[in-house]
């Protein structure tokens, strides 16, 4: 005789509820991402996010509480990527060299490929970060990039590979204003000077002059300030 089994959970009605609620509040902010990076905060509307959520106003408010929750959430999400990338970035086993030009190559992969978390970042920098400041998960999650830097200057000065006396958060400023810059002012450049900063054909190039001037920076010899 077959020996019976206990009936599974896995389609319970409960769980089922969860699975859907989790998909439709990622659908929520799936279409809030492209609002406020289209229209900014004060452009954005709730009302249109339904709409293209086949949801409702109401269920919006319900699962985050508002447009500024919203919003906030949304910002969270864009950080969660680039932090979750930072803490994913394997650079044991690297020269000291190598490892500072794999960090920066993964900010300027990641800022290419997500044009929208650039325009949330400028909108938010509108907005003073009064919604950043008022994020718990946002400062839960802190900068995995900066642990990461500190360790491969560390190695880096230990081993005589670099030998100025660079700060990490410094550092960290350095490498994301070339590579948000580079996206964030596409438009305005290109106008003004003739160049696609972000043309497939130059992509390698500016990929890799900002490992170079890491790396020059990094090995000037200059003393500390």
């Amino acid at each position: 005789m077959t020996p019976s089994v206990p009936p599974s959970t896995s389609g319970s009605p409960l769980e089922g509820r969860t699975r859907d609620a989790a998909r439709t509040k990622a659908e929520i902010i799936d279409a809030a991402t492209e609002e406020f990076a289209r229209l900014g905060y004060t452009g954005a509307r709730v009302d249109e996010i339904a709409a293209r959520t086949r949801t409702t106003k109401r269920m919006i408010y319900y699962y985050f509480g508002g447009k500024e929750r919203l919003f906030t959430a949304v910002l969270e999400r864009a950080y969660t990527v680039i932090r979750q990338a930072e803490k994913d970035l394997d650079v044991a086993g690297l020269d000291p060299v190598a490892a500072i030009r794999r960090l920066t190559e993964l900010t300027f992969d990641h800022h290419e490929a997500h044009p929208d978390f650039i325009r949330l970042v400028s909108i938010e920098n509108i907005h003073e970060a009064e919604h950043i400041a008022g994020s718990e998960e946002l400062s839960r999650i802190g900068s995995p990039a900066i642990e990461v830097l500190r360790e491969i200057l560390d190695a880096g000065r230990s081993s005589g590979a670099f030998t100025a006396d660079v700060d990490a958060v410094d550092l960290h400023a350095m490498i994301s204003s070339f590579c948000f810059f580079r996206v964030s002012n596409r438009h305005t450049f290109s106008a003004l000077f003739g160049r696609d900063l972000v043309a497939a054909g130059r992509r390698e190039h500016y990929r890799t002059m900002l490992g170079d001037m890491v790396v020059a920076y990094l090995t000037t010899g200059r003393a500390p300030a």
